[in-house]
Order: C-alpha cells, then sequence, then structure tokens
C-alpha cells in the first residue's frame, strides 16, 4: 500500500497529478462533495447558531467507505481540491467525515497542475483554512434559509413548484427590469446626413481616394432634412481644416473569470457554462491555470516567460512587460489570472472547443504582455459654400500594431483601421460631392442581456463572485424564470433622400429591427415571481444588500466577522417578512385586464395559470365557465394585445381530413401539435398553428409514423409492452417506459420475448449505484 493518499475532487485532475508524483503516492478522488445539507429537509439547527446537518449522499457511501480504507491505510493523507472557498470546504467534509487525524492530514494547494507547482506545494503544506470554510458554510446556509423559507410563500402565493434564491432572484431582477425599459421605450427618429466627396483635381477617381463624411448634427424632421439637401444643390465644398493627433493602444489585462466568460462568448459564441466546463477540463489536464480567479495578477515565471515568447515569435520592440492592479473590490491579488502553464505552447486541448478556447487565453496572455498601438488619427472638416453646417471625415492610420499583432477585442474596431485611411489633401483643397443622403435614423433601446453581459453586470454590482456566475445564469434558466433564444426583428419603414447631380431623390426602404440573437427574456413567471418579490422583499432583492452580503463573506474569510453570528443578524428580520407575507390571503397570478369580447362582452384576462400563461374570456359563475387558452412562445402577458388574445381560441383548429381523419391543430402544455386520430404530432418552430395547411400537417404525421417505424427493430403480439426499439447510442429494450441495455453477445434482431423480460429482470436487480461512483 502507498505512503501517501492524495486526494482531488475530480477523476481528471487526478489522472494528471498522478504523472508527477511517484509510486508512494496513490492517487484518488472524491467527485466533488462527499457530503452536503440534506436535499429534502432543512438541515440547518436555527435554534442553535445555524449550525448546520451534513449528511453523506447515497452514491457517495462505497467511495467514503474507500477513501476510509485507504486513508487508514496511509501515513499521510494530502488534501489537493481548489483552493478557493469551495474546494476548501471540499477538503474539511473529506477531514470531518474520513476523521482524518490532524498529525497525519496536509493540505496542498496549487493554481495551475504542473509538476513544478504539484512538488512545491507537497513541499509546502498547511493546515485546512477554517476561515474559507466559514465563508463557504456560510454562503452554503445563508442560500439554503432564503431558499427553503422563500419558495413555500411562492408556492402559496403564485403557483407549485416554484423556488427563488439569494443571487438568483436578483438576477433575474436585472432582466425583467431591463424588459421593462425595453417595453416602455418609445422610439424617435431623425435624419442623419452623410456624403462622398472626390477631389476636383483627380482626373481618375477610385474608391480609394473617395471621402466620406458626416454632417456634425442631425436634423428632427423630414421636411428639415429635405430642405438642407436643396442648399447643397450646386455648393461649393472646400477643405476647412485638418487635425492630426497620435495616439496608443494599450492591450487588456490577462484573463479572469468573467472576461473570459464574456470574450468566449463574442468570439466563439459560447455559453458561460460551456466557457468554464471547458476551462476545467484544460485546467485538470495541466494546460491552464486555475478557472475561478479575479486577479489580473501574471507571476514572475509568467511573465519571464511571455517575455522570451513575445521576443522570439516577434522581436523584442513588441515586449511590455508590466503588472496590471485588478480593481475589483475583494479581489485575490496572491493567485493569478488564467493562463497557459506553458506559455511556449501555443496550441492545447484534446477537441475544437478546448484549442479555441486555449488559443483564445494563449493570445490575450501573450498581448496583456506586449507594447501599445500606435495609431495616427486624421479629422478633415468640410466647409459648404450655401449652408453654415460641417461635414467631418474621420481616418485612421496604423503606424505600430504592437500587441494588435496578436489579439483584438471583440468589440474594439482594429479589424477596420487600415480601411480608414483618407486621401492625402490640403486645406483649400476644393471637393465634388459624389452624393449626399439623409437617411431617416431610430433611437434604440438599451440592449437586452446576453449571458456573458449580465455576468458583466453582476460584476459591476458586485453579485456573486466567480465562482457563481456560471450556476447562477444556469439556475435561473431551469427554473423557467428566463430564456435564452433568439428572436426575429420586425420589418420597418424609413425615409432615405438622397442628392446626385444635383437632383434629389426620395424613398421609403425598409429594414429588418428587433432581431434579437442569443438573448436574455424574462417569463411571464419569472416577471410574476419577481413583481411579488421586489413588492415583499424589497431589501433582499435590493443591488446593494446583496453586494453588502457578499463583502460579509469576504470578511468572513479574512476572520473580521463570525459566520454564525452573520447570519443570525440576517435570518431574524428576513424570518419576520416571511411570517407577515404568509399572513396575506390574496394570490397573485399577474392578472392583466386586457378589454372585453366583442361578441359576449365577458372581460379578456391574461394570467398565469396552473401550467403557465394562458388567457380567459369570463370569469367562474354558477351558469357557465370561463374559456381558457395558452399563450404561444414569444408571447406575455405584459405586451399581448386584445386582438392576438382573441386569435387564441381560434385553435383548436380543423385543418382538413387524412385517412378519413380530422386533423386538428392546437396549442398544449409543450406548445402546438397536430392531432390526427388521437396521436398528436409536434409543429416545428417554423409551423404555425393558425395558418397551418393540410398538406403540411399531413407531411409533419408522416414524417412522425416514418420515424417511429425506423425506430421499431421488433415488437411481441403477446406483451405489446415489450419492444426492441433503435436509438441514439443504439437498440434497447422498452418496457413499462423503462429502458434496458442489450448484451453486447445479443441481436436485437433475434432476441425471444422471454429473453428480453430476462434481461429487464436481471438488469433492475443488479441496478448499478446511480452517480459518478458506481460499484465494480
Amino acid at each position: 500500500m502507498a505512503k501517501n493518499l492524495v486526494i482531488v475532487e475530480s477523476p481528471t485532475k487526478a489522472k494528471t497529478i498522478k504523472n508527477f508524483l511517484s509510486k508512494d503516492f496513490l492517487i484518488k478522488s472524491s467527485f466533488g462533495h462527499i457530503r452536503d445539507l440534506p436535499k429534502k429537509k432543512l438541515g440547518v439547527d436555527i435554534e442553535n447558531n445555524f449550525i448546520p446537518f451534513y449528511e453523506i449522499p447515497a452514491d457517495k457511501t462505497r467511495l467514503v467507505k474507500e477513501l476510509k480504507k485507504f486513508a487508514k491505510e496511509s501515513d499521510i493523507v494530502w488534501l489537493a481540491s481548489d483552493e478557493d472557498r469551495e474546494g476548501e470546504a471540499i477538503s474539511w467534509h473529506l477531514a470531518e467525515t474520513l476523521k482524518l487525524k490532524e498529525s497525519k492530514t496536509k493540505r496542498i494547494v496549487f493554481h495551475e497542475i504542473t509538476k513544478t507547482a504539484i512538488l512545491d506545494a507537497i513541499n509546502n503544506p498547511r493546515k485546512i483554512d477554517k476561515k474559507l470554510v466559514d465563508a463557504q458554510q456560510a454562503r452554503r446556509v445563508l442560500d439554503r434559509l432564503v431558499g427553503f423559507e422563500l419558495s413555500p410563500v411562492l408556492w402559496k402565493k403564485i403557483k407549485p413548484s416554484l423556488s427563488a434564491g439569494r443571487v438568483q432572484s436578483v438576477a433575474v431582477r436585472l432582466i425583467v427590469e431591463r424588459e421593462k425599459e425595453i417595453n416602455s421605450f418609445k422610439a424617435t427618429s431623425s435624419y442623419k446626413i452623410s456624403a462622398i466627396f472626390k477631389k476636383d483635381s483627380l482626373a481618375k477617381q477610385t474608391n480609394n481616394n473617395e471621402i466620406k463624411a458626416e454632417l456634425l448634427q442631425r436634423f428632427n424632421t423630414k421636411d428639415q432634412a429635405s430642405e438642407f439637401l436643396k442648399k447643397c444643390i450646386s455648393a461649393n465644398f472646400f477643405i476647412k481644416n485638418i487635425e492630426k493627433k497620435s495616439t496608443k493602444k494599450s492591450p487588456a489585462p490577462p484573463f479572469i473569470t468573467s472576461t473570459l466568460q464574456q470574450e468566449a462568448s463574442r468570439k466563439l459564441g459560447f455559453s458561460v457554462s460551456k466557457t468554464m466546463l471547458i476551462a476545467q477540463q484544460l485546467y485538470e489536464s495541466g494546460k491552464i491555470t486555475y478557472m475561478r480567479t479575479d486577479s489580473v495578477n501574471l507571476s514572475n515565471l509568467a511573465l519571464s516567460m511571455a517575455k522570451k515568447e513575445i521576443t522570439k515569435n516577434y522581436g523584442a520592440k513588441y515586449v511590455n512587460i508590466h503588472k496590471y492592479l485588478t480593481k475589483i473590490k475583494g479581489a485575490q491579488e496572491a493567485h493569478e489570472a488564467i493562463r497557459p502553464t506553458y506559455i511556449n505552447n501555443h496550441y492545447a486541448g484534446k477537441d475544437d472547443n478546448q484549442k479555441k478556447l486555449y488559443a483564445l487565453i494563449w493570445k490575450r496572455t501573450i498581448a496583456s504582455q506586449m507594447s501599445q498601438a500606435l495609431l495616427e488619427k486624421t479629422n478633415v472638416t468640410i466647409e459648404a459654400s450655401s449652408v453654415k453646417e460641417n461635414f467631418l471625415a474621420k481616418g485612421e492610420i496604423l503606424k505600430f500594431d504592437g500587441f494588435l499583432k496578436v489579439y483584438i477585442e471583440s468589440d474594439n474596431t482594429g479589424n477596420d483601421i487600415q480601411n480608414k485611411m483618407l486621401p492625402p489633401v490640403t486645406i483649400g483643397d476644393k471637393l465634388i460631392s459624389k452624393e449626399i443622403n439623409a437617411i431617416e435614423k431610430f433611437t434604440q433601446h438599451q440592449p437586452r442581456y446576453t449571458e456573458a453581459t449580465l455576468v458583466k453586470k453582476m460584476e459591476e454590482l458586485g453579485i456573486g463572485r466567480p465562482s457563481t456566475y456560471a450556476p447562477t445564469i444556469s439556475t435561473i434558466q431551469k427554473r423557467g424564470y428566463i430564456v435564452n433564444e433568439t428572436r426575429e426583428g420586425i420589418t420597418r419603414s424609413y425615409n432615405y433622400i438622397t442628392l446626385i447631380n444635383d437632383k434629389i431623390k426620395k424613398e421609403i426602404k425598409t429594414e429588418n429591427t428587433g432581431y434579437e440573437k442569443f438573448k436574455l427574456f424574462p417569463t411571464d413567471i419569472g416577471i410574476v415571481v419577481n413583481g411579488f418579490l421586489v413588492e415583499h422583499f424589497k431589501n433582499i432583492l435590493d443591488y446593494n444588500f446583496t453586494a453588502s452580503i457578499e463583502k460579509e463573506f469576504d470578511d468572513i474569510e479574512q476572520g473580521k466577522k463570525i459566520w454564525n453570528k452573520t447570519i443570525s443578524e440576517f435570518y431574524k428580520p428576513f424570518h419576520k417578512q416571511i411570517e407577515d407575507t404568509l399572513k396575506i390571503s390574496e394570490k397573485i397570478s399577474g392578472e392583466k385586464l386586457l378589454g372585453k369580447d366583442p361578441e359576449t362582452g365577458e372581460k379578456i384576462i391574461a394570467r398565469i395559470g396552473r401550467f403557465g400563461p394562458l388567457v380567459q374570456i369570463g370569469e367562474n359563475k354558477d351558469d357557465k365557465k370561463p374559456k381558457f387558452a395558452s399563450l404561444r412562445k414569444g408571447q406575455s402577458i405584459e405586451t399581448i394585445t386584445t386582438e392576438e388574445a382573441l386569435n387564441l381560441f381560434k385553435l383548436p383548429r380543423t385543418v382538413g381530413k387524412y385517412e378519413e381523419n380530422e386533423i386538428i391543430t392546437a396549442i398544449g402544455r409543450f406548445g402546438p401539435y397536430v392531432k390526427h386520430k388521437s396521436n398528436f404530432y409536434s409543429l416545428t418552430k417554423n409551423d404555425d398553428p393558425m395558418t397551418i395547411s393540410e398538406q403540411r400537417a399531413i407531411e409533419i404525421i408522416e414524417e412522425k409514423k416514418e420515424k417511429n417505424r425506423k425506430k421499431i427493430i421488433k415488437e411481441f403480439e403477446e406483451n405489446e409492452n415489450v419492444k426492441i426499439l433503435n436509438g441514439k447510442w443504439g437498440a434497447y429494450i422498452s418496457f413499462k417506459r423503462k429502458n434496458y441495455k442489450i448484451p453486447k453477445d445479443k441481436d436485437p434482431k433475434t432476441l425471444t420475448l422471454s429473453e428480453c423480460l430476462k434481461i429487464t429482470k436481471e438488469t433492475s436487480k443488479n441496478k448499478k449505484t446511480s452517480g459518478p461512483y458506481k460499484k465494480k
């Protein structure tokens, strides 16, 4: 038996570390936390200093038993979980659960999985930092108290199965409030004047000798814009002034968790959770440093590697080694930014996603230590003889690319620098107008959040920490409070007036506006829940309050506050709010009166129902009941019109007939569908139940039937419950709504009914332990 037992939290990390240690070290994984608060009980002793009751999940009992055995047989147990609060808590739980003696337990931490870092950590072990553990416990207990006490209030006052969370509910509030801003926004228009000039002295004109300019002011009305263009007929244009200015552009600092999430979203199209998953894979395989950090600091070793790499590949003039200061309050300066462990490795990763993210991290790290880019900006003022307003043309020339040779931020215009050069001109040069345009432009509302910009906003407000951004955003989507989706825009008309060859032409053109790609929208239930929480728990959802709680966790970590005292100060007034809110008798449904039904005169109401948002005509009365219709995807209680609501009652709709049976379209709990012979067929996102044709409905029916025919390998007349089906991962047995794997030595096509039933019986009897750790 090995003298040393090293416990990490993931199998991948264990596999990587194994390469750096001798045979005297046995590396085992805890598969994350080995114990936690119970799932179905509060698990916190409110009357006794909020002491948490931890329990070992069923899927971890065998693992704990095995780790205890290995720990007992080892001379030293090395706890090597991650270096943040969560990692420290994992080590503490291991020490407590395995009943490790302090004399034979050593805690080691490292922010990169390399041989040097691992050996250095073993040479410099420490004890478990109880302050870090207390900070993690404080967050876990506080979030459990909020969730367990607040969620039942939502069940009683809105609808069952809802849940609330301290940070998650605040994130939802940000999205709901942005949506309300957008819904109340009224677009206004003005006219932007742009022109293309050419030098009078140039005999041969090319696009490179054109000067694109804009008027320094805008006009409010079409008449004003038209009048301006009239004045420009036969006008003389001159270069009035030329202003040149040298500027410098500095590289961005190395990545921290939030900036990596934002840039991976913009450049690679990754979701926040996907970015963190891939980054964790790279970290655990030893390719990058720890991915949950809010420090932009780079170690002296990293700076030395960067200098050597930049000099080797780009030359000494591109080197500008410097350290960045972290502006985030409470950031851990002792930690490092996210960087490659070996900067001389330009490429790394097992698959395309890992390679793309690694390349992004490598470029950002290298660029952060490179010289500034040098630019020359030119502003040319153009005067017209017949008007007082001046045109302005802007040009930009890249004198030295510096860090831009390697990396350009996604919101940077560096890519277009070389396309903004102006032709050579001098003051007094006469210009000829090639064309002058007056284009109607509309004001834009604040953009909806993407996952990445929501992270940025949360960071600005001090809500959450690097380890909580991704779980928070995933949670509010899983709960159905927020959807991340793409929505088509609408066609809008605008005026386009142009002056060419002293003739004015007026046109009405169209443009697509309001197109949203992968944006966060609040659902109706999210809006109703947010409204209720803001009204009754305004302090809990207050941005400053949430940020102050995060600061208190930091104070606990630094030993400035006692964790359960902090919880007590929060809980007492919070519990009083819970009790007061439960005394309110009315139930909240987000009800909105839309108008009256023109046929019956009954009220048309939009509200939250048991299965989601709906519209109803009429109210519950003794003699008759109201009619109900579910809202369609993209519709909202907040914005639905009376006409749109009435259209919903046109469903179910008879589309036609097929095989002597009616085809009916409608909208159900799971979206729009076609019904035929008591069978249901889901419509695609491009099919509208209000307009779908008979022919298209038949296509959908036949497509599903054909798919089902291909899926069925074998059926048994003696027992209709047993089927052999073809699935994504191969053939399997379906029996009473459960699936069973077919042994490799069996041919699905020749299996008999008795063999199938035998497989289902044996599988159920010998079912393996669920979870990451399974019986061998």
